[in-house]
């Protein structure tokens, strides 16, 4: 087994597929980060948090650690609910034109997105970029690239 022995939170053994763990080590050479943790650029500008190269999780959906490629569109919102595992809902606002009354109302779709262990401390109301992905559920095709921290609650902000 590697000295780099991660957290084991579930039932199964957790380790990530690109690592092999029962290296011979040689004493006296030192062992390189990108032996004990796979990362990889997503890309599009997007730096990945240091928690991610730093950290000792395994999340196979994670677009930093994980098989999961970003492509496709881009989308912004707010963090709506943090109630199930890994998995967020942003509330995305926008202004639809009601051409009878030349006017403009204010409108909200939700989605829900993949949140990777890499990011701490989230917490509601904070702006959140997503990356489209393949499917990684029935409901979940965005993943988590970028979280910028905003003080309050969920709240129309861009108007």
């Amino acid at each position: 087994m590697s000295e780099h022995i991660l957290a084991q939170t579930e039932r199964c053994f957790q380790k990530q597929p690109t690592i092999f763990q029962n290296k011979k080590r040689v004493l006296g050479r030192k062992v390189l980060k990108s032996e004990l943790r796979y990362t990889r650029n997503v890309g599009l500008g997007f730096k990945a948090p240091r928690h991610a190269f730093e950290a000792d999780f395994v999340d196979k959906k994670c677009p930093f650690t994980g098989n999961v490629g970003v492509r496709g569109r881009i989308l912004t919102g707010v963090i709506a609910t943090m109630k199930m595992k890994r998995t967020i809902t942003i509330r995305r606002d926008y202004l639809h034109f009601i051409k009878k009354y030349n006017r403009f109302e204010k409108r909200h779709s939700k989605l829900s997105a993949h949140m990777s262990p890499a990011f701490l401390d989230v917490e509601l109301g904070d702006m959140v970029t997503v990356g489209q992905c393949r499917p990684l559920s029935k409901t979940v095709c965005f993943n988590v690239v970028k979280v910028e921290k905003s003080g309050g609650k969920k709240q129309f902000k861009k108007f």
